[in-house]
């Protein structure tokens, strides 16, 4: 039996793979195939793709007057009827009744100076006055009795009853009767255009507004001394600044070589910075008879005809000079984008729309040209972004890398 088991017993020498390299090389197999699905997919999804340079525009929102612009220039609106308010008289303020923004209407009481003293002199002028009249009240009795006796000593001496002497006397107190009623009258004259002074004084004390208009500034406040001429230490020469809203006018100035293509009435559409979603319409008023050698150009002023209580003197305005009337289709604004970024694909026109930095195929709806921009009716946002000027290595979803040329 031993010499049996012992028989058995041999060396297999047939090669053979240790089981932990097989092992290992699955492995291996497994994580290259794993590698390759990823490079795949990466390449698939652009990551590996290198980017695209890329030009980029804004999606604009644009009027239709822009086709039939001669040529823009820029201003500020002025108010043409403006005044410092102030006092003829000197005197300290006690009361202001407006503050800037304040609307008045003509005559309207702004402020008010002290005045006690033109009102105790305005009384004293109206007693004078009564007294006048009093007075002309007795000459005018005193005449009428001197009349009387006048009338009666002329018919006795007719008649040789009174004495030459006696129809004298009467007949100087007449003269003197009347002359003391002319005096009177003058009297009364003179105490009226006392009383007139007077009150003109007065009057002086009310700061009172000259024309229709919007409180713009407002230059002193109470306590203050208001003089005319503003002279005096620390005195104020006006009071309030006025400006009438209705005689608001945009103020450009005009290249001389672009002059030209002024005229005075011409149609223009006015857009104010401060109010950038809307355009105004206007008309040429005036063309400046002056030019200015430094900067050789002419000032052109520009009358509103549209109005709205937004517009306010010294904001800053372009003015665009047209070569017709704005017409009711005209004011509504566009989607719009330059021509270049459109581009026909699969029979249909798109624009890549930016996305980070990605782009999107976005297809659009074209609609009349404005310009040297077209028209968008569909597809797009204004302020969005597209690329201007695709190539053809340009898909949906390529990632891009912005130029600035």
């Amino acid at each position: 039996m031993a010499q049996e088991d012992l028989s058995r017993l041999k060396i297999d020498k047939t090669p053979g793979v240790p089981r932990p390299v097989l092992r290992r090389s699955r492995y291996y197999w497994v994580a290259g195939f794993a590698l390759a699905g990823l490079l795949l997919i990466l390449y698939v999804g652009g990551v590996l793709t290198p980017a695209v340079d890329v030009r980029v525009v804004s999606v604009q929102r644009t009027y239709p007057s822009q086709a039939f612009t001669l040529l823009n220039a820029s201003g500020y609106v002025v108010a043409q009827r403006k005044a410092a308010v102030a006092s003829k008289a000197t005197g300290r303020l006690v009361w202001v009744g407006v503050e800037e923004g304040s609307r008045v209407r003509r005559g309207d009481v702004l402020a008010r100076l002290e005045d006690a003293d033109v009102r105790a002199q305005q009384s004293q002028a109206e007693a004078n006055l009564r007294n006048a009249r009093t007075v002309r009240e007795q000459a005018l009795a005193e005449l009428r009795d001197a009349e009387l006796s006048f009338r009666r000593a002329q018919s006795l001496l007719s008649e040789g009853i009174v004495a030459r002497a006696d129809f004298d006397a009467a007949d100087a107190r007449y003269r003197k009767a009347r002359a003391a009623l002319a005096g009177a009258e003058a009297a009364i004259g003179s105490s009226s255009a006392a009383l007139e002074a007077a009150r003109v004084a007065v009057e002086y004390t009310l700061i009172r507004a000259p024309f229709d208009g919007v409180v713009l500034t407002k230059d002193a406040d109470v306590g203050d001394i208001v003089t005319p001429l503003g002279a005096a230490a620390n005195a104020k020469a006006a009071v309030v600044t006025i400006a009438d809203m209705g005689s608001l006018q945009v103020e450009v100035d005009v290249s001389e070589s672009n002059l030209g293509q002024v005229r005075e009435g011409g149609p223009c559409e006015i857009q104010l910075d401060a109010i950038p979603d809307a355009r105004f319409r206007g008309v040429v008023h005036m063309i400046v008879p002056t030019a200015d050698r430094s900067k050789a150009t002419v000032m052109v002023k520009v009358r509103f005809l549209d109005t709205d209580r937004r517009i306010l003197p010294e904001m800053s305005a372009k003015v665009a000079i047209l070569s017709r009337p704005v017409g009711a289709a005209d004011r509504h604004p566009g989607t719009t984008v330059t021509p270049a970024a459109v581009v026909e694909r699969g029979g249909r026109n798109v624009v890549f729309l930016v996305k980070d930095d990605r782009v999107k195929e976005t297809p659009v709806t074209l609609g009349i040209r404005i310009g040297d921009l077209v028209e968008v009716t569909g597809g797009l946002q204004a302020g969005e972004r597209v690329v201007s000027a695709p190539g053809e290595r340009l898909r949906d979803g390529s990632r891009i890398r912005i130029t600035e040329k």
